[in-house]
């Protein structure tokens, strides 16, 4: 029996990261809500679209930020073109042109890191926000992010990214379950880049080559006192991808993570208000999928045969079971960020 023990030690982290830690996670957040104090008070914004040769979704974005039922005079909108090659910097200009708030900033093709560290050289609003050149935004989506800022604890809030056509799997409806309950209690790990409000008092600027910017400005927010909060009642809108292509962008966020431990190492200490949730979610997930392969080692070298088979089964069935299966991979090539650095991961 004691040489079993190994194998229920990796049963019971796995079976805690992914269905233990969400059940408790849903009960404590029941118990312990903080509600934010969301009121419409409408403050200055300046609008952060970082993009590099996005000419296929750029018209459809501009008029998606025109649309936003948001005081007008309250805006200005920032088209960083990070060293575009294609018409983008052409179709921001025509924009510009018949709309004094659009104002196009050319960048050298450094990266997004870059591009928003130029756009905060010049934002002026009270509230930065950012958003990608893909996902076209809901009318009232920047109204209801900044009216979580009227509660002062507040200090990033990050909206909701919807797929369509119910897409987007069971991984993404789990993961926004977690992101949902973590904000109740006091503020999730990071924010959605596609549509994410921080308070420019605290935004400073990002180090090169940084990947996950939509993580790094949140985590500056959060370690000078403030919450990370999620609300679902702002949308940006975005289409169904290929396997593939979310296993390139899983493992790009991913080895992110490794690169924010070096950042912010407090997040490993006390000084993290978030510390279990941290420690149970993000640094859990990157362990799981070798916590997998050593229970498979062992349920071989035990010549637990049944178990072993049954674990080939899993990995290879379609659906949920082939994402899964997919989003473990992702995390293993991840690691490689340990001897690579972010060099290349945006390829």
């Amino acid at each position: 029996m004691l040489g079993l023990l190994p194998l229920w030690l990796l049963a019971a982290f796995i079976i805690y990261v992914l269905f233990g830690y969400p059940l408790f996670l849903s009960f404590w957040a029941k118990l312990f809500a903080r509600p934010v104090a969301k009121q419409s008070q409408p403050r200055t914004v300046s609008i952060l679209l970082a993009v590099r040769n996005g000419e296929k979704y750029l018209a459809r974005k501009i008029a998606s930020l025109q649309a936003l039922a948001y005081p007008p005079e309250l805006i200005e909108i920032f088209i960083l073109s990070d060293g575009s090659t294609d018409s983008t910097d052409a179709l921001a200009r025509a924009s510009a042109a018949s709309d004094p708030r659009i104002r196009l900033l050319p960048c050298p093709p450094l990266g997004k890191w870059n591009a928003l560290n130029h756009g905060l050289a010049h934002a002026t609003g009270d509230i930065l926000f950012f958003t990608d050149v893909r996902q076209p935004l809901a009318p009232n989506a920047l109204r209801e992010l900044v009216a979580n800022f009227a509660d002062p604890a507040v200090g990033c809030a990050s909206g909701e990214l919807m797929i369509s056509g119910g897409g987007g799997g069971l991984y993404w409806r789990y993961e926004k379950f977690l992101r949902q309950r973590q904000a109740l209690l006091h503020s999730t790990i990071g924010a959605t880049g596609a549509i994410y409000a921080q308070r420019r008092s605290l935004c400073r600027p990002l180090p090169p080559d940084t990947i996950l910017d939509d993580v790094h400005f949140p985590l500056q927010a959060l370690f000078a006192g403030y919450r990370i909060v999620f609300d679902p009642a702002a949308h940006a809108f975005d289409e169904p991808t290929q396997l593939r292509q979310e296993f390139s962008r899983k493992v790009r966020t991913l080895a992110g993570n490794y690169q924010l431990f070096a950042a912010f190492p407090a997040l490993f200490s006390p000084a993290n208000p978030m510390l279990l949730h941290f420690l149970s979610h993000k640094f859990a997930r990157l362990l799981l999928p070798f916590a997998l392969l050593a229970f498979f080692g062992l349920t071989v070298s035990q010549q637990l045969w049944p178990l072993a088979a049954a674990q080939i089964i899993f990995y290879a069935l379609p659906g949920p079971f082939r994402t899964f299966s997919t989003l473990m991979l992702a995390t293993l090539c991840a690691a490689s960020y340990l001897w690579r650095g972010p060099k290349g991961f945006w390829k």
